[in-house]
Order: C-alpha cells, then sequence, then structure tokens
C-alpha cells in the first residue's frame, strides 16, 4: 500500500499540461540550485553535477503529483519519501528554508511555463508536504 503525506489536493495536472517534463525539470534544477546555497545545503549532494543529479530524481517525482506520468515510481519505486529522508534532520528551520528555496523559484516561476493560476495550490502542496517531512524537533 501506497503511503501519501496528508494532503488535501495533489497540485493541478493543469501544470504538467503547461510545463511539461522539460519545464519542470528546469524549475526543479533552479530549486536545487538555491538548495544547494542555502542554510540546508548539507542536506543536498555538493558538487553541481550531484546537485542536477538530485533535481532530476526530484523532479521526477514532481512530475508526477503534477499529473504527468509515474517516471519516479517507475524509475525509483513508490516515492515513500519520509522513509528516503529518515537519515537528515529535518527540523522546523529546514522546513523554512526549503520552502525559502521554493518561494523564491516560484516569484519567477512564469519563466518555467508554470501557470500562474495554479501557483497557490501548489504552495499549499509544499507547505503540507513538508510539514510532513519534518522528523526531528
Amino acid at each position: 500500500m501506497r503511503v501519501l503525506p496528508p494532503v488535501k489536493s495533489l497540485p493541478s495536472p493543469e501544470i504538467f499540461r503547461a510545463m511539461g517534463e522539460q519545464g519542470l525539470k528546469d524549475l526543479l534544477r533552479a530549486v536545487y540550485s538555491r538548495l544547494g546555497a542555502s542554510p540546508i545545503a548539507e542536506l543536498f549532494p555538493v558538487g553541481e553535477e550531484a546537485l542536477t543529479a538530485a533535481s532530476e530524481k526530484s523532479a521526477l517525482f514532481f512530475i508526477g503529483i503534477c499529473g504527468g506520468p509515474p517516471l519516479f515510481e517507475q524509475k525509483y519505486g513508490p516515492p515513500q519519501m519520509r522513509a528516503r529522508h529518515a537519515r537528515f534532520r529535518i527540523n522546523e528551520a529546514a522546513r523554512l528554508a526549503w520552502l525559502d528555496c521554493w518561494k523564491q523559484v516560484l516569484e519567477s516561476a512564469e519563466t518555467y511555463g508554470f501557470p500562474v493560476a495554479h501557483k497557490a495550490g501548489f504552495w499549499e502542496y509544499l507547505e503540507t508536504f513538508s510539514q510532513w517531512m519534518v522528523n526531528v524537533e
């Protein structure tokens, strides 16, 4: 059985229809670039190549939740994001730093083809998902 975060709803499939795989990969590359220079950079791979590879993996997850094909599951199996991240200490400060990187990128998300009408719903998903990922006080 697949365990999903306690979200009200997944992001709109219009996001994938508007952006496609490449648009979401570009968006995630921008997010990971910020994460690599953020206060939580130690939670992410070091070096541009490793960070890009991590962003590609994350993009596969976001492609699926945004209405695209289940590429993450096809390549890596069930997401099980809490289990996959259990080795990292994720506290409230880390959660907020992660969200801040997303916020910075989403401010100009139209650059990547992100449909502005769906930013609020996507942000709600990120908020709920990030709360679910916190694993230490």
